[in-house]
């Protein structure tokens, strides 16, 4: 049946976004020919919301310690926005990708589908 899931993220500069992802985050990749990177993702989970407004998707990467993780990532020159949002059931931040997108930075405080 389902062996797993592909996510697309539409960006003005996808050749900045995939180097970000292999040179900044480090992650492994394959070339799917013509230097099309497609990247492997950490283990993954999905949650549904409810919302009042119209449907949508978000991208959010799960990390042990916040504060570390932005310590380490800002060193690399990436840019956060906003301030930490704090949450009973987290500790939410953000940063922005080279090509315009923004990606959410997340430390869960609840128990994970992947430990």
């Amino acid at each position: 049946m389902i062996n797993g899931a592909h996510v697309v993220i539409y960006s003005r500069d996808a050749e900045a976004d995939r180097a970000f992802l292999r040179d900044v985050l480090g992650w492994t990749h394959v070339d799917a020919g013509h230097g099309w990177l497609i990247f492997k993702a950490p283990p993954t989970e999905v949650a549904f919301h409810p919302t009042e407004g119209e449907p949508s998707h978000e991208l959010m990467l799960m990390c042990d310690d916040l504060d570390e993780t932005i310590a380490e990532l800002a060193g690399k020159g990436v840019e956060f926005t906003g301030e930490v949002q704090e949450a009973r059931w987290g500790r939410v931040a953000a940063f922005r990708l080279p090509g315009g997108g923004e990606v959410g930075l997340y430390e869960p405080r609840h128990p994970t589908a992947h430990s």
